[in-house]
């Protein structure tokens, strides 16, 4: 494309009046917005694309970011006429306003079948000198879990710094940590309706990489915290903590800042910054919620992802806890590892004991002084019909109604912790939290301020019905500690984000599950252990619960198998990990759903739960190249353009459509219409072999219900010569007569195998 002006003359003449004077007139609210630029149209009279930006587009105050790496472009601070305008700018490709995410908040690392000197830990070196970056709320790097002891030199490719900062400086930087920067630019330029820019609040935050809020303090020594003895949080789950990869080392960007969630241009900017400085893994435990989902195009975090993936990084990213409802997975760019959260084997009872005798099971963390048995009043402000006070919003109780009882309190809302601290407020000696039919029977442990226990919803009920049938309820708490050894393990947890996809139905999302409820790791000393700026109690190490505890064992896992496998692509580990994932429990039974209790299906838990043992030598995996991904964008009728805005670099599509589920991913979603009698889907699939040169693979079906499979060939013959072959798989279905569950589905699977591995993918049919 040739330049828009060849002439820096006419460029100041005709633009700078077009771009920048004609908004100074116009009284209206600025706003952030990221600007995609085609970066083949700079004119060759700037030296730098930036002087362009700010001669061309808009001027220097007003730029936040720079991208140069996974995105071209920049993040600006303007009127939305100024971006309209820009949007008409034939250099330009896209103007996307900035949007506010949020987070998505040491058995474990056994429960992934990791054992000290065994299997992928020792092949691996856990994980040594691989780069895991962490875009999270930054870290508390005097924590043991990120000592760097025994740790040998920093990687010679590593170019990132550590920036210093408000209570940080390069020596809080060592073997382990090697890189830490912050992101604040968005944030304070965000308004949130009180003017042009807004300074973080220096009483609660750090205006650096030093982690006030404690989430990204959590994530990063989960992925790849060093071997912490006699760690607990105030006594719950004593042990050894370490993350998945003990000997990774780790990067942190800054980009979420305490209760003021994670801006979309400062994302991009870390990702940028990250894949420049050299990372091979990005865990970012950040998204939307209420299962909605921007196109790729529209998404900096499908677009730094994809600028990451292109170059070779993995990229795994939390699903999102707006489960179990469906469609309410997010992060769903196929580029992306999206990671559901399921239960370990290690829970920490508590038994509300009512007045009647009956002994309800429930779960808490609460570690202050017990009630010994002692019987109080009970009561549920829910009664009154009041839906404040039955979920115990602030300043809904009566004192006169809680004092010195324990009260029912409806989950949903307002954060499970700060519903106990209205109780205490209100005179309350105890706090029994129940679920909702929403939440079925999920539960998660929280370090109550109070004595407190969270119960299923079956025995909400049961305390609610017992209350309103007495005329003087009474009850109790035991608390029980710890307890390990829990069947049945893993359970998919009731918040994790379901399928199906809702921008590309073709690929399942999630894609597989990982550990995320009650994960102990390292903690920051900013914050109790509850978050609430009430909580003054300091811990080393807390228990939190979400898909963003399940995204850093993947990231860990990604950096193990990096480790072990240095030439594999970020799609080959993605499917190493998906084709051998667990889909039994340890029951040896199907994994079930903990919101419902019945079978999970792949809208559950994707391909399986994360099996780290087995990844290592998964036999064939499945590799996608960046055409691929561009064939898929094409596919879903993306325009070259628009397709751009995600590659960066121009690219053409195939004048025949392509389809987007031949996409070669480790799953098969089949979507025909309602009306189809008989219709057929093809899929074709490409595998390499990463075993024994020699190998002999044959194909095992499992038909969804009222559907037939087949695959040609049934047969895949390997040597040295050959390591790539192709299959085709054809699902044909009678829509009219099949018959769905409550999921809209039906599900099967796919397997390979030459009798030591077996490389499993499942099959979805959706009309």
């Amino acid at each position: 494309m040739a330049p828009f002006l060849s002439s820096p003359f006419l460029l100041l003449l005709s633009f700078l009046p077009l771009f920048s004077l004609s908004f100074s007139i116009v009284d209206q609210p600025y706003k952030t917005y990221i600007i995609r630029i085609d970066s083949q149209s700079k004119p060759s009279i700037f030296p730098t694309h930036y002087h362009w930006y700010t001669a061309e587009f808009t001027n220097t105050p007003q730029i936040l970011h720079t991208y140069d790496t996974v995105f071209h472009g920049f993040s600006a601070v303007l009127t939305p006429d100024h971006a309209a305008t820009l949007s008409q700018h034939p250099s330009v490709l896209a103007v996307i306003e900035d949007q506010r995410k949020q987070l998505h908040t040491t058995r474990s690392p056994q429960f992934l079948g990791l054992r000290n000197q065994r299997g992928l830990w020792s092949y691996s070196n856990y994980g040594s000198d691989v780069i895991i970056g962490v875009l999270d709320t930054g870290i508390w790097p005097e924590r043991r879990s990120f000592s760097d002891v025994n740790l040998g030199p920093v990687p010679a490719r590593w170019k990132g710094i550590c920036e210093a900062g408000e209570r940080f400086t390069a020596r809080n930087c060592n073997k382990k940590l090697i890189g830490a920067r912050f992101f604040i630019k968005g944030h304070e330029a965000a308004g949130g309706g009180m003017g042009p820019t807004t300074p973080i609040n220096d009483t609660l935050e750090f205006k650096s990489p030093r982690d006030a809020d404690g989430h990204g303090t959590h994530t990063a020594s989960t992925a790849a915290g060093r071997h912490a003895f006699r760690a607990s949080m105030e006594g719950y789950a004593a042990g050894i903590a370490k993350g998945v990869a003990p000997k990774a080392r780790l990067a942190v960007y800054k980009v979420c800042w305490k209760n003021a969630g994670c801006l979309d241009s400062d994302i991009l900017a870390a990702f940028d910054a990250a894949v420049k400085d050299g990372v091979d893994v990005i865990s970012i435990s950040i998204g939307g919620g209420n299962g909605i989902s921007a196109p790729y195009y529209l998404d900096p975090i499908a677009i730094g992802a994809y600028g990451a993936a292109s170059r070779g990084v993995f990229v795994s990213s939390s699903a999102g806890n707006d489960g179990p409802y469906p469609m309410s997975v997010t992060n769903l760019a196929p580029w992306i590892v999206t990671v559901g959260a399921g239960t370990i084997d290690r829970s920490f009872p508590a038994v509300v004991v009512l007045g009647n005798g009956k002994r309800l099971s429930g779960v808490s963390l609460y570690a202050g002084l017990p009630l010994s048995g002692k019987m109080y009043s009970l009561v549920y402000p829910g009664k009154s019909g009041v839906l404040a006070s039955s979920l115990c919003m602030e300043n809904s109780l009566d004192p006169t109604m809680a004092r010195g009882k324990i009260v029912v309190c409806d989950r949903g809302s307002s954060p499970r912790v700060a519903k106990g601290l209205v109780v205490k407020k209100a005179g309350g000696v105890g706090m029994i939290l129940a679920n909702g039919i929403s939440n079925g029977e999920g539960l998660v442990g929280d370090a109550h301020l109070i004595p407190a226990c969270a119960l299923g919803s079956d025995e909400g009920d049961a305390v609610k019905a017992y209350v309103s049938s007495t005329s003087n309820p009474v009850a109790t708490i035991a608390f029980k500690g710890t307890v390990i050894g829990i069947k049945p393990a893993p359970v998919v947890a009731s918040f994790s984000g379901r399928g199906p996809n809702g921008l590309s139905p073709e690929i399942l999302k999630p894609d597989l599950i990982a550990p995320g409820v009650n994960i102990l790791a390292a903690w920051t000393d900013a914050a109790g252990p509850t978050g609430l700026e009430s909580d003054l109690r300091k811990t080393e190490f807390n228990i939190l619960s979400g898909t963003s505890m399940a995204c850093p064992h993947v990231s860990g896992a990604a950096a193990l198998l990096k480790s072990a496998h240095p030439d594999w692509s970020p799609a080959m580990i993605r499917s190493a990990m998906m084709t051998t994932a667990n889909t039994f429990n340890n029951l040896n039974q199907p994994m079930t759903d903990e919101a419902t209790g019945n079978v999970s299906s792949p809208y559950d838990l994707g391909a399986g739960h994360l099996n780290l043992d087995r990844a290592m030598d998964p036999g064939l995996v499945y590799d996608i190249t960046n055409n691929g991904y561009v064939n898929f964008l094409c596919g879903i009728g993306y325009e070259p353009r628009v397709i751009q805005v995600i590659t960066r670099s121009p690219v053409s599509c195939p004048v025949k459509k392509p389809l987007p589920e031949h996409l070669n991913y480790p799953s098969l979603a089949a979507l025909f219409p309602n009306s189809a009698k008989g219709a057929s889907k093809t899929f074709m699939r490409t595998v390499t072999n990463v075993g024994q040169p020699d190998a002999v693979y044959r194909s095992t079906i499992q038909a969804p219900r009222g559907v037939a499979v087949t695959v040609k060939p049934q047969k895949m013959v390997f040597s040295r010569a050959v390591k790539k072959r192709s299959f085709i798989v054809t699902v044909t279905a009678n829509t009219r007569n099949l018959i769905m569950g409550n999921s809209g589905a039906v599900f099967g699977s796919i397997s390979w195998s030459d009798g030591k591995h077996v490389v499993r993918s499942p099959i979805v049919v959706v009309t």
